[in-house]
C-alpha cells in the first residue's frame, strides 16, 4: 500500500482548491492519500509545519510519497532533511519555491512570514539521498513564484520539471480544482 501526504500551501486547507479532486482520483485498494490541515496557517511557522507532518507520518519507506504545494513543499524538504532513512517513494511538488517575487511579501506581515523559509538553509543533498524521484510543476504566469525558481528545482534537486500555462499559483483562488497534469505526473511518480 502507497501511502500519499499531502500538504497544503499557506493560508489553505486540506480541501481547497485540488487536493480533494486529486485525493478522489488516485484512491485504491493501492493508495491512501492523507490530507491534514496545518496549524496557524494564516502565519506558517517551520518547526509547527514541519512537526505537524511528523506527526502524520507512521512509516516512511519507499511506499511513502509526498505532494505538496506552494509553503508545502518546503514543509517536506525540511521535515526529510531531519529524517534518517534510507529510501521513499518519491515527491511531487506543484508552484514550489525558495524565494518569492515582490508581491507575495509586499505587506509587512508576508515578508515578516516568508523571512525564516527563504532565508533558513535547506539540505538538497540529503534530500536527493532518499529519492531520485523528485517532480515539479509550475505556472508560467505565477504571481507568487518565478520560472527561475524552475531551473533551481532542478539544479539542486535534479526535479523533473513541467511548465503548464495560464494557472496562477495553480490554487483555489486560480479557480484551479482540477488539472490533469497534477494527475499525470502522480502516476508517473508513483509508478517510477
Amino acid at each position: 500500500m502507497n501511502k500519499i501526504f499531502m500538504v497544503h500551501c499557506w493560508d489553505g486547507t486540506k480541501d481547497d482548491g485540488w487536493y480533494p479532486w486529486l485525493d478522489e482520483k488516485i484512491s485504491d485498494e493501492n493508495n491512501k492519500v492523507i490530507r491534514f490541515n496545518m496549524p496557524n496557517t494564516e502565519n506558517p511557522k517551520i518547526e509547527e509545519w514541519v512537526s505537524e507532518l511528523d506527526k502524520q507520518v507512521d512509516i516512511l519507506d519507499e511506499n511513502t510519497y509526498f505532494i505538496g504545494h506552494s509553503i508545502g513543499c518546503q514543509t517536506i524538504l525540511r521535515y526529510l532533511e531531519t529524517k534518517n532513512i534510507d529510501k521513499i517513494g518519491g515527491i511531487l511538488f506543484v508552484a514550489p519555491w525558495l524565494d518569492l517575487l515582490p508581491k507575495a511579501i509586499e505587506d509587512e506581515d508576508s515578508y515578516n512570514t516568508a523571512y525564516p523559509w527563504i532565508h533558513t538553509e535547506i539540505n538538497f543533498d540529503k534530500i536527493k539521498s532518499i529519492t531520485d524521484n523528485i517532480n515539479c510543476i509550475f505556472s508560467d504566469d505565477d504571481y507568487f513564484v518565478s520560472l527561475e525558481q524552475k531551473e533551481r528545482f532542478e539544479e539542486l534537486l535534479n526535479a523533473k520539471t513541467i511548465i503548464v500555462s495560464d494557472k496562477g499559483h495553480i490554487s483555489a483562488e486560480d479557480g484551479v480544482n482540477e488539472l490533469s497534469e497534477i494527475y499525470v505526473k502522480t502516476l508517473e511518480m508513483l509508478n517510477n
